[in-house]
Parts: structure tokens; sequence; C-alpha cells
């Protein structure tokens, strides 16, 4: 028995493909032989799990695994921020950016053992002007399919990508005003991507030397060029070829810029769509984005565990 542990699970019925009855099952297996109390609790469509507050301190949790996907992790990531449990993820969303990045298995059993090995991770998460992020924001194209793919009643990586092709043919640009610490300056972008983790999810990278734990937002910019170049360009960036010669300046080459900043404010110009961790969001004209260094536990697995 693992004393003193009591888990609350919060389960998204509808993240990612086909009904989560037998993922429950196997949770709740898998946590009575080990002893650990627990209690399971279905996902809130309002995304507010304030509700929790209480029911942690009176049952005494002291770790909160998510069982859905980026969404559903943020949403009570944000809602529980100052309280001192931990967070666990199960991914059983579409994409799993923020799992995938911290090396958690999208196996059940094994990101249970995960769980259960109790090793924790102080990682980093930021915000959109008000609203809260752990892994991935974005304007322009990928949020166009972000917003198409919420409306759609099959999920998985095969309609996201029906999505992509839907949408590529009638991409646009949109204009960005850009203000960092040392410098302003205007593009014309298929889309803007900043980034915590190395994940657009489904294990392909944007960002690849973004990192939960570093301080820093990668922000990667796919700039006005001809179709097949964006292409090009954003492929080079999902498999990892495309590295920061110099994190700490502005790495601009013909179709991409790649950065590390702590803070980003964008001038939405041409009112682009935005989503937060995979979910549309409604869009902003002004959109100040920084990081909040080390600001929740995160069970991860040994290698990966600084605590």
């Amino acid at each position: 028995m693992q004393r003193g542990r009591k888990i609350a699970y919060i389960i998204n019925p509808i993240s990612g493909k086909g009904s989560k009855d037998s993922l429950r099952n196997t949770i709740e297996k898998e946590t009575q032989n080990l002893g650990i109390r627990y209690l399971i609790y279905p996902s809130v469509a309002n995304g507010d799990y304030t509700f929790l507050h209480d029911i942690i301190e009176e049952e005494k949790i002291t770790d909160v695994v998510v069982v859905g996907g980026d969404g559903t992790v943020s949403q009570v990531v944000y809602s529980l921020l100052y309280l001192p449990i931990k967070i666990g993820i199960i991914p059983a969303g579409s994409g799993n950016g923020l799992a995938f990045g911290a090396g958690i298995s999208k196996s059940p059993s094994k990101a249970l053992k995960t769980i259960f090995d109790n090793k924790t991770m102080r990682v980093d998460g930021f915000f959109v002007n008000q609203r809260f992020a752990c892994m991935l924001c974005g304007l322009g194209f990928d949020a166009r399919i972000a917003h198409d793919f919420a409306n759609q009643q099959t999920r998985g990586l095969a309609t996201y990508i029906r999505k992509v092709f839907k949408n590529f043919f009638k991409a646009k640009t949109y204009t960005f005003e850009i203000e960092l610490k040392e410098k302003t300056f205007t593009v014309e972008a298929y889309f803007i991507s900043i980034a915590n983790t190395n994940q657009f999810g489904n294990h392909f990278t944007i960002a690849p030397l973004a990192r939960l734990t570093d301080g820093l937002l990668d922000v990667v910019i796919i700039t006005e060029q001809s179709k097949i170049g964006m292409v090009y360009n954003t492929m080079l960036q999902v498999v990892g070829l495309t590295k920061l010669k110099a994190p700490e300046k502005i790495n601009q080459r013909k179709g991409s810029i790649y950065f590390q900043t702590d803070k980003i404010k964008i001038i939405n110009k041409s009112n682009a769509p935005m989503h937060i961790d995979g979910d549309p969001v409604e869009t902003e004209k002004e959109i100040t984005i920084s990081i909040k260094q080390k600001c929740f536990s995160l069970l991860v697995n040994k290698n990966e565990s600084t605590e």
C-alpha cells in the first residue's frame, strides 16, 4: 500500500476516440491493486475545477490525475494552480502534446506506472492574456484547423489530418506585429506557434529546443511564401530539422522564424483565429504571452524527475 496517497481521477468521456469505460476499469483495478485510495469525477464542460478545492482539503487528496487531452489538463491545472497537489496525466486526447513532451506513455498501464512511481518535476506554464496554457498557443492556420476539428463528432489523428487537407487549399496569411524586449517587427505569416513543449501533439515536433522547465517560450513563425514552401518549412519544424543556431537571438531563414523569449506581445492585425492547447478560443487583437516558471508539479517518469 502507498500510504498517505489519495488520487482524484478526472475522466473526459469525449476526448480522443472511443468509450472510456474500459480505460476506467483499468484505472480502478490497478489503483485498487496497490491499495491506493481514489475518487473519480467526470470532466466539466465549463472547464472550471475550483469545485475540487474543498474536496481536496476534506478528502486529503494528494494527486489529481487527468484522463484526457491537453485542453482538459490545462483547465484542471489552472483551477488548482496554487494548491499543494501533484498533477498526473493518462493521455486520452487527440494530440497529447504535454504528456508526450514530458515522456509520458500513451499506454494507460505505463502512464499509470508513472503515476504510481510518484516522481515529480516542477514544470512551466504560461499565460495568454488572462488565459492559462500548459503546452501550446497558436494563431492562424493551425488554429483554423482546431476550430474545425472541435466541431467534429469523430476525433483522433485521422480526422485531424482530413481537416489539415481541407484547410490547406484555402489557407491565407495574416498580418502580425511582434513586440519583444529588444525588437518590434511586422510579419505576414500562415501561423505562429508559441510553445512550452516541443510537441504539436502525436509526437510531431514544432519547437525542437523547447523544454518544460527552461523558463522560456519557443516561438515559431511560418512566414508568407508559396503553399508548397509552407508545407516544406512546416515539415522541417515537425520532423525537428530546424534548429536554433543562436537561442538568444531571432533565427530567420527563408520561410520561417524561430526564437525563444520569456514574454511576447502580438498585435493580431488580421484577426487570425486562435487556439490554446488545441482548444479553439475567441481571438483577440492584442495578445500578451508570458511564461510562469515551475508553477506546478507533474508526475513524470523516474529518469525525468527532478524532485
